[in-house]
């Protein structure tokens, strides 16, 4: 998301760089910046409206922290009540100056979900005309079932990257392919450590992936989107970032299309060993 120190000019011309990429899609959590973020974003869409009808809308939410924000919260913890989601989902409406979100996810799994009240909170959110399409966060794929066996589900964000691999083995992008759903991918670049991280799984696969990338004459940036996007579960990475540069980059990878063995090298850095 653009910086919150950015005037609204700044922020508006940041969205309206993205569009011109094709990107279209701004993911949110109502939570992000101290539950400012989703505000300044809206202020900035405010002034050309006219953008809404070109890009699409994610929010999260689920997630209560303790802030001045919310001074109802004393303790940090997950609430999926119809309660919260409803008001989390007013509240970012009028945050984002929208009528409707094109995507809400539920952020975090909740350990008092209660999968028949969520999934009726979805159905009335979608027959008001507030959100079109429903999906969850970091689910596991028993917690993901759950609920899409109640309500339709598009899709299942989770931590990606070659220093992440779980998600490859624990059967959560095994569940998107059968489901036909594409999974979306946070932190696709291992929040910088890929280029910045000291410690040794960090350095290994940098070398690789350095290597690999001077090979194929891209930037390690795009290596590393392009990395996440071959499963075949065809993931959507985030960008995460506030750098025009590495949205070009995410954009170039649509075009690099790794073989196993490119593929393989990555993962066996990241994982530290040969495939078994």
């Amino acid at each position: 998301m653009a910086d919150w120190r950015w005037t609204p000019q700044q922020r508006l011309r940041w969205i309206e760089e993205n569009l011109e990429l094709g990107i279209t899609s701004f993911d949110h959590a109502d939570i992000y910046g101290g539950y400012q973020v989703e505000d300044l974003f809206g202020e900035a869409l405010a002034m050309q409206p006219g953008l809404r009808n070109r890009l699409q809308l994610v929010g999260k939410c689920g997630i209560r922290l303790v802030s001045p924000a919310r001074p109802g919260t004393w303790v940090k913890h997950y609430d999926t009540s119809a309660a919260h989601v409803r008001a989390s989902v007013d509240a970012s409406l009028a945050a984002l100056r929208t009528d409707h979100l094109d995507l809400l996810l539920i952020h975090r799994p909740d350990a008092l979900l209660d999968a028949e009240e969520l999934a009726g909170t979805f159905q009335a959110l979608r027959r008001e005309g507030k959100v079109v399409h429903f999906g969850v966060s970091n689910f596991t794929p028993l917690q993901f079932q759950l609920l899409h066996r109640r309500c339709p589900l598009v899709t299942n964000q989770v931590e990606l990257s070659p220093l992440h691999l779980e998600p490859l083995h624990d059967g959560t992008l095994d569940q998107c392919q059968d489901f036909g759903l594409r999974p979306m991918v946070w932190s696709p670049l291992a929040g910088g450590r890929l280029f910045l991280g000291d410690d040794a799984d960090a350095r290994r696969v940098r070398e690789v992936m350095e290597a690999l990338a001077a090979e194929l004459d891209v930037t390690m940036a795009t290596l590393a989107f392009a990395w996440a996007m071959r499963h075949p579960s065809r993931p959507v990475p985030i960008v995460g970032s506030r750098r025009i540069d590495i949205a070009r980059d995410a954009v170039s990878a649509l075009a690099l299309k790794l073989d196993a063995q490119q593929w393989y090298r990555i993962w066996q850095a990241g994982a530290g060993r040969e495939v078994d």
